[in-house]
């Protein structure tokens, strides 16, 4: 739940620094300097922590998936899609990826099969997203149809990422090399597409903002947030990683209080309610103590 909750601090602030570099930079360049950069840095830290990336044709086809469904392909919608929509419009739908991901682990997992009690925290869990946000937000929902598909697009493709993602550890791989593999990976799939259609080396140099939010990218949101993912989905499944989302607004509206000084609403607590029940019944430990505690109903 630390991680979680970490993750979901890093995952947040990666609408914000994206909308800085739109400012100065074009879709496709962002996304290879984001995955590119976040690769080097990963590579340098794994020879100073004397690991090596794995070999094999296996491991590397298995990079290349999870870099096309976590990184190339989402990456390159939401990129897209926030040239049409808003920020906070693009956070609701991304709050779709749990429902995804229960979906995607009940068809294609053993372990992980959806039950009652998932399906209905998902379902919380997202109309807490659009209670905190708010219904000014929605009103966005009936135009720009193209760029609200593009966003849905890249949240099932996140699903299929963490679902896929969790052959890694029968493979013996650790997190660090996994993040390391797939966002290489990830830079092989975009460079043709930012070289064909942008020629990023002929761009001119992006105001100061662009930059900064490249940097919060790279380093926030990419390389430290992937190492992160891929240790949850180690440890706690692919299903509950995804639960990230829910938790990215709660942090995002903690953080323009704390550090902003910002005031919070009541529709915000009423929001954080409702995630809250929502984890609450798809973790379904809570649940499973209530009913422990309550008395036997006897039968005449």
């Amino acid at each position: 739940w630390s991680i979680l909750g970490i993750l979901s601090i890093l995952w947040g602030g990666s609408f914000f620094f994206l909308a800085l570099a739109l400012k100065g930079l074009p879709p496709f360049s962002i996304v290879l300097g984001r995955v590119g950069l976040a690769a080097l840095l990963l590579y340098a830290y794994m020879r100073i922590a004397r690991q090596t990336l794995p070999t094999g044709r296996t491991v590397w086809a298995s990079f290349f998936v999870v870099a096309f469904f976590a990184n190339a392909l989402p990456f390159v919608m939401f990129a897209y899609g926030q040239q049409s929509i808003t920020s906070g419009l693009a956070s609701i739908l991304n709050a779709t990826t749990p429902l995804w991901g229960v979906l995607v682990a009940h068809f294609f997992t053993q372990d992980e099969r959806a039950t009652p009690g998932k399906v209905a925290g998902v379902m919380l869990g997202i109309a807490g997203v659009v209670v905190m946000t708010g219904s000014d937000v929605l009103s966005g929902l009936g135009g720009n149809v193209m760029g609200q598909a593009a966003c849905l697009i890249a949240t099932l493709a996140y699903a299929i990422a963490g679902v896929y993602s969790r052959r890694f550890k029968s493979m013996g791989i650790t997190p660090l090399a996994v993040s390391t593999g797939q966002l290489t990976a990830a830079a092989v799939l975009v460079l043709p597409l930012a070289v064909v259609f942008e020629q990023p080396w002929t761009l001119p140099l992006p105001p100061i903002s662009a930059i900064w939010g490249m940097v919060g990218l790279v380093v926030l949101s990419t390389t430290f947030a992937y190492v992160l993912f891929f240790r949850l989905i180690e440890t706690a499944g692919a299903s509950n990683t995804l639960l990230v989302t829910f938790l990215i607004p709660i942090t995002a509206i903690l953080l323009s209080v704390f550090v902003l000084g910002e005031g919070i609403e009541l529709k915000h607590f009423a929001g954080m309610g409702l995630i809250a029940l929502g984890l609450a019944s798809i973790d379904g430990r809570l649940l499973a103590v209530l009913r422990s505690g309550a008395p036997e109903r006897v039968v005449p």
